[in-house]
């Protein structure tokens, strides 16, 4: 195993860590770079499981014996090990979750490839569209929401916030490396190849002409794609226009809508 003992905030060897509060910067120079940081022990873990190729660790020394069996497992990938203030120097924040890895990204899955895994392996199959959700957070709360109901995979709009952002993952607790999930594009235009795979398309939306979530259940649609849009202003006007129907969770006491993250909750468990 190759272990390396950081110096200086400096060292070129862990340019993957450096300003990793830096959102603006870490979107632009992940997805470019092909990797993403995968942040705690847990997290990790869940990474390598669902198979994913580690490029470096980077973790303060009382970590190691913790992740002893993962190292054996990767002898060829460098550790870099420093101490704690040293550490969140490089990064910017204080790690206090054990340890970080910079990870390789895999490939994108082929929209038609994951549609094909969908209807194969249940026969029944429930999609969840993310349209151009911004907020980190609420992308790995659905994720996590997805993995625990069982909805088979996630699409992701191209303007849709990372889901292997650091943030999203640790929101998700790890589970967007459970979830299948791939970027659909172009949107909304890719709406008709679900369509023509066999998928009953609904938009989460408080437009005219909404059924509601009980309706929709009651309809029993064995191939169903739930559509969720922007935190703010819901779903474009355009993707709107395509969907099979407009469905609606009838809210009490003057609340007009659920956070998206809710709201995903509720309408995956509902169509189960």
């Amino acid at each position: 195993m190759t272990f390396h003992y950081l110096e200086t905030a400096d060292d070129p060897r862990v340019s993957d860590y450096t300003q990793l509060t830096d959102v603006h910067l870490r979107k632009l120079r992940e997805p470019v770079e092909g990797m993403y940081i995968a942040e705690s022990s847990r997290v990790l873990r869940r990474a390598l499981a669902a198979g994913h190729q580690p490029r470096s660790f980077f973790l303060a020394e009382k970590w190691l014996e913790d992740l002893d069996d993962v190292f054996q497992q990767f002898p060829e990938v460098p550790v870099y090990i420093g101490k704690s203030s040293l550490l969140e120097e490089i990064t910017g924040f204080h790690l206090h979750r054990g340890a970080m890895a910079a990870m390789h990204r895999p490939a994108p899955v082929p929209l038609e490839e994951l549609l094909a895994d969908c209807v194969r392996a249940r026969g029944r199959s429930r999609i969840a569209v993310l349209e151009d959700l911004t907020d980190h957070t609420n992308v790995g709360a659905v994720f996590r929401s997805a993995a625990a109901i069982g909805v088979d995979a996630v699409l992701v709009t191209p303007q849709c916030a990372d889901p292997l952002y650091r943030r999203s993952i640790r929101v998700s607790m790890g589970t967007v490396f459970q979830v299948p999930w791939t970027r659909i594009d172009p949107w909304p235009a890719s709406i008709e190849q679900l369509k023509e795979a066999g998928y009953f398309v609904a938009g989460m939306s408080l437009g005219e002409g909404a059924i509601t979530l009980d309706e929709l259940v009651a309809q029993d649609h064995q191939n169903l794609v739930l559509v969720f849009g922007t935190e703010g202003d819901g779903l474009k006007p355009e993707t709107d226009q395509l969907l099979d129907a407009r469905v609606t969770i009838p809210m009490l006491n003057g609340v007009d809508s659920l956070n998206v993250a809710a709201s995903s909750a509720v309408a995956f468990y509902a169509t189960r």
